[in-house]
């Protein structure tokens, strides 16, 4: 979060000077055994998460197992660079890498080399998923929205959130990008152990874009909700793999792209 400077207008009073508060955006450097592999434009904050879940999305790692230590570079001194150091077994190819040099806080996959480098290969889903209840997925945005602390005052910021199939939140993390924003659940999930995430749906603030369901898929997750559209690849992705895709959840209703949620007439509100 950050101070600035700026002229308020607002109708039928006087524009005056005032400080705002404006959502952080700043690069962080990720390195792989002391190698550079992607710069990636983040809030900061849960770096160490960020850079594991990334790499879980990139299928570099699957647990923590894999991963010998997670620490700042301590020769930037920026702050800006997290080194993960994996165990010697795990064998890295870096030119398989989907993203190179640099990926935005809007596109998370605008680096990569190649458009058949995207479409990253993760074992479809063939477990029984969890049904969601209607009733409880549409109170999951307004969970998010109370334990979204920087979006409160910024205004800037993006969410996702693990959720429980009962309704509860698990972890909530805050980005200016919906694809760090997961990636950093990813790491927290690793972290944890939970890895693969078979009883958690994931819940974001937006859009569901291909690279959402995408990450899902490398975190084992099955069922994914959104408050706005999912795109047409989203959708023919989550088939494909056997996810449930839920999305336009909000103001007491949702759509179904893919899957199923357990069947039942909503309450209407009082």
């Amino acid at each position: 979060m950050k101070r600035v400077r700026i002229v308020r207008h607002r109708r039928g009073t006087p524009a005056r000077p005032a400080l705002d508060q404006v959502a952080g955006e700043e690069p962080l450097e990720i390195r792989v055994d002391s190698r550079p592999i992607a710069v990636v434009m983040r809030t900061p904050g849960h770096d160490e998460e960020l850079a594991l879940g990334f790499l879980v999305s990139e299928g570099l790692i699957r647990n923590r197992e894999d991963v010998r230590t997670v620490r700042p570079n301590v020769r930037n001194r920026s702050g800006n660079s997290i080194d993960v150091l994996l165990a010697p077994e795990v064998q890295v190819d870096f030119q398989r890498l989907t993203r190179h040099v640099f990926a935005s806080s809007s596109c998370g996959l605008c680096g990569s080399a190649s458009i058949a480098a995207v479409r990253r290969q993760y074992p479809a889903l063939t477990r029984p998923l969890p049904t969601p209840d209607p009733e409880r997925l549409l109170g999951l945005p307004e969970a998010m929205r109370l334990a979204q602390t920087e979006f409160s005052r910024t205004g800037g910021l993006h969410a996702a959130s693990w959720f429980r199939m009962d309704g509860s939140l698990q972890a909530v993390r805050e980005d200016v990008g919906r694809h760090n924003a997961v990636d950093k659940l990813l790491g927290w999930a690793l972290r944890e152990g939970s890895l693969p995430l078979r009883e958690l749906g994931l819940l974001v603030s937006g859009r569901v874009s291909f690279e959402i369901v995408q990450k899902a898929l490398a975190g084992g997750v099955g069922v994914i909700a959104a408050v706005s559209a999912p795109t047409s690849l989203a959708v023919e992705f989550a088939r494909r793999n056997g996810q449930t895709l839920v999305g336009f959840l909000r103001d007491g209703r949702f759509n179904v792209y893919s899957g199923k949620v357990r069947a039942g007439k909503l309450r209407a509100e009082s």
